[in-house]
């Protein structure tokens, strides 16, 4: 049953537009502080903390405290299952916000 849970959650985290963009965002720019994703997507804190805690809880990112900023980034290694996810996301034709960097550039 542990498993069903697993690809239920999976799923369900992306059956949500603004998650999906967050998720190919993520993996373009690479580790992103939440400040950085608040302006980049215009978004209030709680509202993208709840879509990042979604992607976080379904396995497809990791979270670094750096200082005062979280990092948000791609889990490694990711299973082949959330892998092909994100191939198909990244060839999904969608128009992605532009990237307003507020932190300064993350080491992870």
């Amino acid at each position: 049953m542990e498993a069903l849970e697993d690809f239920l959650k999976t799923v369900g985290a992306l059956y949500d537009e603004t998650r999906v963009l967050i998720l190919k965002f993520i993996d373009k720019y690479g580790p992103l502080c939440v400040c950085d994703l608040e302006n980049s997507f215009e978004m209030n804190q709680s509202r993208l903390s709840r879509h990042l805690k979604i992607l976080k809880d379904a396995g497809f990112l990791r979270v670094k405290r750096v200082g005062k900023w979280n990092y948000y980034y791609i889990r490694e290694p990711l299973d082949r299952f959330r892998q092909e996810i994100l191939k198909e996301i990244e060839i999904l034709p969608v128009e992605l916000p532009k990237l307003k960097k507020l932190s300064r550039k993350c080491q992870l």
